[in-house]
């Protein structure tokens, strides 16, 4: 495979930073994973009835979603210029007190505008790959970003384990912790986490005008090194966003599950992202390669769609809805951790916050569509049309990613391009997607 080659200087405290960003990433993922078993159990309270209850609680990640995507673009951009952490420290007190009012609760406009918040300080996740991006050189990306995977997944084992056990308590006990997890992560932040892009190596400005989301998506779209992989993660996002925002409504109506059963299988997935990602995915990489880890993983993830889809409408069974959810989430993590190898060696030291700004602003769109889509289908046609569609898309990516020429490129310390070279995928010559 033709590498790109980039000048990336070691920052300071490096060992520091990589063990920050280790407890940082776990505890992020704990944190937003605690609510999830516990979400349309909170919303049940304050809709106006059990048949609404998708579509609430597709609303109230709707409008999460629309903030963080008008949001998502100037706080990438800003952090390539001001650097990662006040960004992921905004973030980490914005999500506090998102957290904090949506477990004070009370109408189900007060949990709107603990989303809202949430959203509009969204950005944590997406500084701190960026971060990652900035202290690992690029032939270590893809392994690096799988590692990160791994601790989200050891995040995500943890937070819907506690979130269950905790709801056992009180049903918005588990809300609370989580405003105190990531409260937690934005003190680490302030007095632990160093910087990691030097100032020599920071963007010299943040243009507006550039970071409305219609213009950054068509020159994010018109760039040839980030074309089709991009729409590759708008095919395989909207399904997964539909697992997402509807799985615990779809285990509450199709097998009569509790927040707790729901929390321990959601830290069932966590030990899959561990072991997937921290464990095997290295292996796969040098016995498949990127593409074939990319398109293996695609198609895993199409399986535990289809699982799903039959649990919905013809067999309602918990031991498929387990292995189901599992195998969709075993797939995820593969491709996911490679499509963000290969997006970030495409672009320079300079562009990293760019980058993760477009692909967040990318996945809030479709968390503004998906979760009203998904809410919509599940309750006005039928419960596994959600999953039929996403099955669907999981098939047009996997076509797409197939053909696809990516590009990865050359960069200097301050992120003057040098050269264009090969294809991402490991084909040589220049490409085109």
């Amino acid at each position: 495979m033709t590498q790109a080659i980039e000048v990336v200087s070691t920052p300071p405290h490096a060992r520091r930073a990589w063990i920050m960003l280790i407890v940082l990433t776990m505890l992020t993922t704990a944190g937003m994973t605690v609510v999830l078993p516990v979400l349309p159990f909170v919303v049940l309270r304050y809709a106006p009835g059990q048949g609404s209850l998708a579509i609430w609680v597709g609303i109230l990640e709707a409008v999460n979603g629309l903030c963080a995507f008008l949001v998502a673009p100037f706080l990438g951009a800003l952090s390539d210029r001001i650097g990662r952490r006040p960004i992921i420290i905004l973030a980490a007190f914005g999500a506090a007190l998102g957290y904090l009012l949506f477990g004070i609760g009370g109408a189900i406009w007060v949990l709107l505008l603990g989303r809202i918040i949430q959203g509009v300080t969204a950005g944590d996740l997406p500084a701190l790959f960026a971060y990652l991006a900035d202290i690992t050189p690029p032939e270590q990306r893809a392994k690096r970003f799988g590692l990160l995977g791994a601790l989200s997944g050891i995040g995500t084992m943890i937070g819907p384990a506690l979130g269950g056990l905790l709801a056992a308590v009180d049903i918005d006990f588990p809300v609370f912790v989580t405003a105190g997890i990531t409260a937690t992560i934005g003190v680490l932040g302030i007095f632990l986490l160093p910087e990691s892009l030097p100032a020599e190596r920071r963007a010299r400005e943040v243009k507006l005008d550039d970071l409305r989301p219609l213009r950054l998506f068509k020159g994010a779209f018109a760039r040839p090194e980030l074309r089709a992989l991009l729409v590759g993660i708008v095919l395989v996002t909207i399904p997964f966003s539909f697992f997402v925002n509807n799985f615990s409504v779809l285990a509450l109506d199709s097998i009569g599950w509790t927040a707790t059963k729901i929390g321990l299988l959601t830290a069932f997935v966590g030990i899959i992202d561990i072991v997937i990602q921290g464990v095997l995915l290295g292996f796969f990489l040098r016995r498949l390669g990127e593409r074939g880890v990319l398109i293996a993983g695609i198609l895993t993830q199409a399986a535990g769609i289809l699982a799903l889809a039959v649990v919905a409408s013809l067999l309602a069974q918990p031991w498929l809805f387990i292995a189901g959810t599992l195998v969709l989430a075993a797939g995820q993590g593969a491709a996911q951790a490679t499509m963000d190898g290969v997006a970030s060696n495409a672009v320079g030291p300079g562009e990293q916050g760019w980058l993760a700004g477009v692909i967040q602003s990318i996945t809030s769109g479709i968390g503004v569509v998906a979760p009203l889509l998904a809410g919509l289908l599940y309750s006005a046609v039928a419960h596994s049309a959600p999953y039929w569609l996403g099955f669907a898309m999981m098939a047009a990516a996997t076509l797409l990613l197939a053909r696809a020429r990516l590009t990865t490129t050359t960069h200097t310390n301050d992120g003057r391009l040098v050269a264009v070279s090969g294809d991402a995928f490991g084909r040589s010559g220049p490409g085109v997607a």
